[in-house]
């Protein structure tokens, strides 16, 4: 869907992107991570075309991006840009029709969204009377409205209480279910372990983690499995560090060591009954933060 190659930004003596290479693939939900300052907004600004790279190219559906491609995007940025003094509805209308609607289409379309989304009853309201979370379905609705192959969306759960944040997430999920493709760029790393396939992280301006959720934790797994032993038939090896003892059970961590866990299971069993026996699987959380610490002290 959208391919990037050896993307460069430069302002004045600050890099913003440095080689950045990303391939994202169509229909997935792709996350964009990385600490503040890290370059992400200055990407998705380029495929926006609010602003233009010093060098390297921005395809998408295998051709360079152009300024016809605008209206196969949506774009929900971080800091959100609504009409304070207009009302719901006339915002919505305003915006579909920028975005190539038909006026009977474009009234259609808002009026369906605005009951999909539970918002009709506010669609003479001016937006400076919404609550946060209102004005962000709002915004979230202008952002859809034209039914954009690719959506690129900037914190989009900032503002929601779980109740919407919820609705939001299983509208990301019916989008991406028709085929939308999806960049989602967030600090909330359990947005990402629910929603994406896909993720690339950038810090200081490069690229340094690409791949899928599974392929990422799987080069991060740490070979370790989480155990808990009760009734014991003998003491445990000094070198096993008990985490916390409850009732009998003693929980800890242990390596395989080059280990099968089928050899570590059986030598567990000989020490006492086995009641759980879980490999150790770092969170996005987990290797967000690794990976942001390694890079900083390089």
């Amino acid at each position: 869907m959208l391919s990037i190659s050896n993307l460069n930004k430069s302002y004045e003596h600050h890099r913003a992107l440095t080689e950045v290479s990303l391939l994202v693939p169509e229909g997935v939900i792709f996350g964009l991570l990385g600490p503040n300052g890290a370059g992400k907004t200055t990407l998705i600004r380029i495929i926006n075309q609010i602003i233009e790279q010093d060098s390297g190219t921005v395809e998408i559906d295998g051709k360079i991006l152009s300024p016809n491609d605008i209206r196969k995007i949506g774009y929900l940025p971080e800091e959100r840009g609504l009409y304070k003094k207009m009302t719901v509805w006339d915002q919505l209308i305003y915006f579909s029709r920028l975005k190539g609607l038909q006026s009977i289409e474009s009234k259609q379309k808002v009026k369906n969204w605005l009951e999909k989304l539970e918002i009709g009853s506010w669609r003479d309201k001016k937006i400076e009377d919404l609550s946060k979370g209102m004005a962000q379905k709002v915004q979230f609705i202008s952002t859809v409205i034209h039914e954009p192959k690719l959506l690129i969306l900037d914190e989009p759960f900032s503002g929601f209480d779980p109740v919407n944040a919820e609705i939001i997430k299983n509208e990301i999920l019916e989008l991406k279910a028709k085929g939308t493709t999806v960049i989602l760029s967030t600090h909330r790393m359990e947005s990402v372990e629910l929603l994406c396939d896909h993720v690339a992280m950038i810090h200081k301006s490069r690229k340094i983690l690409d791949g899928t959720i599974r392929e990422v934790k799987n080069s991060f797994r740490p070979q370790e499995f989480s155990v808990s032993l009760t009734n014991l038939s003998r003491d445990l090896p000094q070198e096993w560090k008990i985490l916390n003892e409850n009732y009998g059970v003693f929980n800890f961590s242990i390596p395989l060591q080059g280990r099968s866990p089928n050899q570590l299971l059986k030598e567990l069993m000989e020490y006492g009954d086995v009641v759980e026996f879980l490999e150790r699987v770092p969170t996005m959380e987990e290797i967000f933060i690794h990976q942001v610490k390694a890079a900083s002290y390089e």
